[in-house]
């Protein structure tokens, strides 16, 4: 079986400075991957890559059977992969509704679009208790719901979260956590960039260390969860 993402030997670079070295990995229909590693690792350049927002330097990214090597952001967007960045970038000026509706920019079915709407304020209740509220006053927990409502209005095969959880609450960042986990219990696939290890290894199939652009590490969520050199290097454990 053809796994729905594929990145094979990517390279990414800054100038003369690569910032991704090589990497290798895959996420399977149905499966939460997660990438973990220290700022800097390349994390984020991987993602704005499988995006579109960075053309890469070398290597492969086959979504869905399909080379995304020459698909500019936009098409990459409308064949099914979605991107919540970090940072959340949210047009704060515009209504949580609006922003919602942007999220749908490429679809022209009404009605799904009205559904999946109402899915969003179903996963984010305050959302939808705000919905003519200006996204700018929504606080930081709150503007990270309304990112992942945006990137699910699209209806991905295949959402992208970059640091979901980063400068939120502790509280606000379970919220997080919890909701990531009931879209994997209703199907979602999803790679996830994240800070918090623990709470990304507890909720991911498979898991990949990186360390200045390469990939270390590999194993399922569990096993790295456990793993010596994980436990020391990212949860702070001695």
């Amino acid at each position: 079986m053809t796994a729905l993402l594929e990145v094979e030997d990517l390279r990414v670079a800054y100038g003369k400075i690569e910032a991704v070295k090589g990497i290798s990995f895959k996420v399977d229909a149905g499966e939460v991957v997660t990438l973990i590693g220290t700022n800097g690792a390349g994390k984020t350049t991987t993602l704005r890559t499988l995006s579109g927002l960075l053309k890469p330097v070398g290597g492969q990214i086959r979504f869905d059977g399909r080379s995304l090597k020459k698909t500019p952001a936009h098409k990459i967007v409308s064949l099914g992969l979605a991107h919540s960045p970090e940072g959340r970038h949210i047009f704060p000026r515009m209504t949580i509704e609006d922003n919602l509706r942007l999220g749908a920019f490429l679809r022209s079915d009404r009605t799904g679009i009205e559904k999946d709407i109402q899915r969003a304020y179903d996963l984010f209740p305050i959302l939808g208790e705000r919905r003519k509220q200006a996204a700018g006053t929504l606080s930081g927990g709150e503007q990270q719901m309304l990112a992942m409502g945006r990137a699910l209005m699209s209806q991905p095969k295949l959402l992208m979260l970059d640091e979901p959880s980063m400068g939120l609450s502790p509280i606000m960042m379970q919220k997080i956590m919890a909701t990531i986990a009931e879209l994997k219990s209703q199907g979602t696939t999803i790679l996830l960039v994240e800070q918090n290890a623990q709470a990304a290894l507890s909720l991911a199939d498979h898991g990949h260390v990186m360390e200045i652009g390469k990939i270390v590490l590999t194993g399922t969520g569990q096993d790295l969860l456990h793993d010596e050199s994980v436990r020391k290097a990212y949860l702070g454990e001695d």
